[in-house]
């Protein structure tokens, strides 16, 4: 029988970017509030001292941050005709373990969506017409303006001390930013990163080609900076070991180095590790959440756990997960076409092209996780939809994240694994090849979702999520453009040799190698209860009390990572909670 404990104001699942967001905002009114976090607790010290933190074999290789598949899968199928199969192997995707969340291993790209993906259908219909849109497509608007949440990014990007160059200042464009960025009310908090030499000499090409290079913004401190919970962070020293690292050096954004330090020191705020959520506990009506169940790892038991508020601030697919086992909102149905939790799956199309320099040394070990410099000149907003046959856009990179001896090498097609010639061609190139990558929107269509699956099960008993994906005609001929127009540039950079690679036509979802940890959609936010999981709010709209926080919002996958928006988002909706909600609980919308 499951232990029932003393009731909380709020409830928070996972105490990753958004639970510790949801968590120091609603500590700070004074609400008495527990944050469950199914893997282990994680800290700067002692977690990520050196030199263990940056044993690449263990973090880069093995996954030491990451969740583990016996832990937590799911199955995966690429059309409805297939059988799903388990994820058991990690692969395509990271979702991170412990506190912290996958805000420990990231690099540390922070973008803003250009101000028409909030409103990506009705942009397309109004200005290439409703033909453009393949039969289906299914993206919709957010139900939220760029301006809207204008003030929640900048609030993100200085509470998590963000290096760049704006573009666009109250409508004023600047000379050295991304002059297609939505307009901002001021500029980041830091400078931009130092530049390396293969972003520099991909800028002055790119310059002299009609392009707008500026410096990707990062979420790796160029400076001290001390933000507004008193957290202090200290200059990346560059030294590239960001993406699947915690930082040793209070220099990359991470709930840990910006928020949690100053969350632990509120008396009503209480977290407690391996504690995994089974499920949302409902009201006999089904109205309205009365808490959460939980299984209590070290004392092998389930919890019920009572509460006012429950947040969902999980991976994004785990929050689906919860919401289908416990019955928030009406499953997808993907042949009817009804019903929304599930729905709009997407996912992030991205190509790039390695080049080799006999004379050029770019010293890749010398790197910060989001080095380089962007063009955004065939951004969202920049292309014709109707003209080029495809709905999306991208961003351009020039730049090294990293030079590490396992994953950092590079060397041209035709080399052999392993052996005297490997070993020559590694001599040979490392140091002398830098790759130009772009990064690209992946837009939702009707047979991409997620649904439990019929035949496997967890640890729990319970159905294991089933996602239901692959590439699209529309998204391949996006990267396809994105490759002749990264080709361009790449002779125009006279390197020795190039090699490119990117997604094909007929090329099908290979969950083998890694491509990004931007899972999104499931969950999505609208105007309409009847094509939306959540309102504009991320409030369920058949829970008044259940909000959902995360990437399972988008309605369709951006062009940018994911994170700026997900942290602007979390601010969004924890002010409306404390403006608008608290004073009178009820549908915010």
């Amino acid at each position: 029988m499951a232990r029932t404990d003393t009731k909380r104001d709020v409830v928070i699942v996972g105490l990753g970017w958004t639970g510790a967001i949801a968590g120091i905002e609603l500590a700070k009114e004074g609400l008495n509030i527990l944050a469950l976090e199914r893997g282990p607790d994680r800290s700067t010290v002692p977690d990520f001292k050196y030199p263990e933190v940056i044993d690449e074999l263990r973090f880069g290789i093995r996954y030491g941050y990451m969740q583990r598949p016996k832990q937590s899968t799911l199955t995966i199928r690429r059309s409805l005709d297939e059988e799903a199969l388990p994820y058991r192997r990690l692969g395509s995707f990271l979702p991170g373990d412990g506190v912290g969340g996958a805000g420990i291993h990231w690099n540390g790209q922070t973008w803003r969506p250009q101000a028409q993906e909030y409103r990506l259908r009705s942009y397309v219909e109004e200005s290439f017409g409703a033909d453009v849109i393949p039969e289906n497509m299914t993206i919709q608007d957010w139900g939220i303006t760029a301006e809207e949440l204008e003030p929640y990014y900048d609030r993100f990007e200085y509470m998590a001390g963000i290096s760049g160059q704006a573009g666009v200042v109250n409508g004023e464009t600047l000379e050295g930013g991304n002059p297609f960025e939505s307009s901002r009310s001021r500029g980041y908090p830091l400078p931009p990163l130092a530049q390396q030499p293969d972003g520099l000499h991909f800028a002055e090409v790119a310059r002299q080609m009609g392009y707008h290079p500026f410096p990707r913004p990062a979420a790796n401190a160029s400076a001290p900076h001390v933000n507004e919970y008193g957290m202090q962070l200290g200059p990346c020293n560059y030294c590239g070991f960001c993406a699947r690292y915690g930082c040793l050096n209070y220099s990359k954004s991470s709930p840990q180095t910006c928020i949690l330090d100053a969350l632990k020191r509120y008396e009503n705020f209480n977290y407690r590790v391996n504690s995994e959520v089974l499920r949302v506990t409902l009201a006999e009506d089904g109205q309205t959440a009365t808490g959460v169940t939980y299984w209590d790892a070290e004392a092998e038991e389930e919890v019920t756990q009572p509460a006012d508020i429950v947040i969902l601030a999980a991976y994004s697919i785990h929050n689906v997960h919860l919401m289908l086992l416990s019955g928030i909102g009406e499953p997808y149905d993907p042949r009817s076409g009804t019903g929304t939790t599930g729905k709009n799956y997407s996912y992030q199309m991205n190509g790039g092209t390695t080049m080799f320099f006999e004379d050029r040394q770019f010293n890749p070990f010398v790197a910060a996780g989001s080095s380089g410099m962007s063009i955004n000149d065939f951004g969202m907003e920049q292309i014709d939809y109707a003209a080029e046959g495809f709905i999306g856009g991208s961003y351009m990179t020039c730049g090294h994240s990293n030079g590490q001896p396992i994953r950092g090498i590079a060397v041209p097609e035709g080399t052999p694994s392993w052996g005297a010639d490997w070993k020559q061609a590694v001599g040979t190139h490392y140091g002398h090849s830098t790759s130009l990558g772009s990064h690209g929107s992946n837009m939702s269509y009707r047979d991409c979702y997620l649904d439990l699956d019929p035949t496997y099960t967890d640890p729990h008993g319970r159905p294991l999520l089933r996602l239901t994906f692959d590439w699209k005609d529309n998204d391949i001929r996006m990267t396809q453009f994105m490759r002749q127009r990264i080709e361009e540039i790449v002779e125009a950079m006279e390197p020795d040799s190039w090699q490119s690679s990117y997604k094909e036509d007929g090329a099908i979802y290979d969950v083998r190698p890694y491509q990004t940890t931007h899972n999104v959609g499931g969950a999505i936010m609208g105007e309409n209860p009847q094509t939306s999981s959540i309102n504009r709010f991320q409030q369920a709209w058949g829970q008044h009390n259940v909000f959902v926080l995360g990437a399972s919002a988008f309605p369709q996958n951006i062009q940018y990572n994911p994170t700026g928006a997900v942290g602007a988002l979390a601010y969004w909706t924890t002010d409306a909670i404390i403006n608008d909600y608290l004073p009178n609980p009820r549908p915010l919308v």
